[in-house]
């Protein structure tokens, strides 16, 4: 039955992906691009550049505000992470040894009155 639900989700997921990968593309350039801006306004000294630069980064901020539907992708990319990690995870957990004298005493009397 878990896997069923994980090969769902992850199915669901798979489709979002595929969906939002112009938007993800998009995003991506449109970030790169501010980040280049940003850096450039930085530098610059003349303010008449420093206001074109403003306005291209504003121009690119909202390039990159459209293309919103990126984070619903980047959110299935990590649903499709946790799919894969958990496909094969099997919850095998150790015997809890008791510490306790006197549970170790009990089970070695009752190992002793079998053996007799």
């Amino acid at each position: 039955m878990k896997k069923f639900g994980l090969l769902v989700a992850g199915g669901i997921a798979a489709m979002v992906l595929l969906s939002t990968i112009g938007p993800i593309a998009g995003m991506v350039i449109s970030l790169a691009i501010l980040y280049f801006v940003i850096k450039q306004f930085l530098k610059t000294k003349s303010t008449a550049a420093r206001i074109g630069l403003g306005i291209l980064g504003l121009i690119v901020l909202s390039s990159a505000a459209s293309n919103a539907p990126a984070l619903f992708g980047l959110a299935a990319a990590y649903v499709l992470y946790l799919v894969y990690k958990n496909w094969n995870d099997t919850k095998y957990s150790e015997p809890v040894k008791e510490s306790d004298p006197f549970v170790n005493f009990e089970t070695q009397w009752n190992e002793l009155h079998k053996n007799h």
